[in-house]
């Protein structure tokens, strides 16, 4: 004699498992919602793009540049990654009354959103490591927000050589999806 065992689970056609693309894109802020967002910060942020290459230039009211940065699209296997080259931050920002990760926030999620908008569905970057400290800082900064450690790059293996020349140094190989990232940071660029 067999006996059987059903579980019933009720799922609420009110309430998705997941968001589909509407909501999803939905919370993820445009580009103008991050320009208007930065400008409420007394930041301009001007995105220049030629070809694959693109930079994105924070300046203060008066003008004077504050920060950059800089990366390329490239194509890859499974679609198109926003490589992250540089991000700088002028000694300016040192001496503002604000937090200079709240600077680079802005920078970056314009950057991001570019990538996003030129089809790309990864972004990676390199916590540089020039000082223990500052690397130590960056690491946490970006995992803050939403990406994740994919190499120790040290030099110590043949295969760092490749990643030292493309990123120009040693660090923390990280990666992120580009579309967890708007979603993430959404809310604070909408109003």
């Amino acid at each position: 004699m067999a006996s059987s065992f059903f579980v019933r689970t009720q799922v609420s056609p009110m309430t998705p498992l997941l968001p589909d693309a509407s909501q999803r894109s939905a919370s993820m802020p445009t580009m103008s919602e991050i320009m208007d967002a930065s400008r409420t910060q007394g930041l301009r942020l001007r995105l220049q793009s030629l070809g694959p290459f693109f930079r994105v230039r924070a300046e203060a009211e008066d003008g004077a540049e504050l920060g950059r940065a800089e990366g390329v699209v490239r194509p890859w296997v499974g679609g198109k990654v926003l490589h992250l080259d540089s991000m700088r931050l002028s000694q300016d920002t040192l001496r503002m009354d604000r937090s200079i990760f709240g600077f680079g926030l802005f920078i970056g999620a314009a950057a991001v959103r570019h990538g996003f908008d030129r089809g790309c569905r990864r972004a990676e970057l390199l916590a540089i490591n020039d000082s223990p400290l500052f690397h130590s800082k960056l690491v946490r900064f970006y995992t803050r927000m939403g990406f994740k450690a994919v190499h120790e790059v040290d030099g110590s293996s043949v295969g760092d050589l490749a990643h030292m020349l493309v990123w120009g140094g040693r660090g923390t190989r990280m990666d992120a999806d580009i579309e967890q990232l708007l979603i993430k940071w959404g809310k604070r660029f909408k109003s």
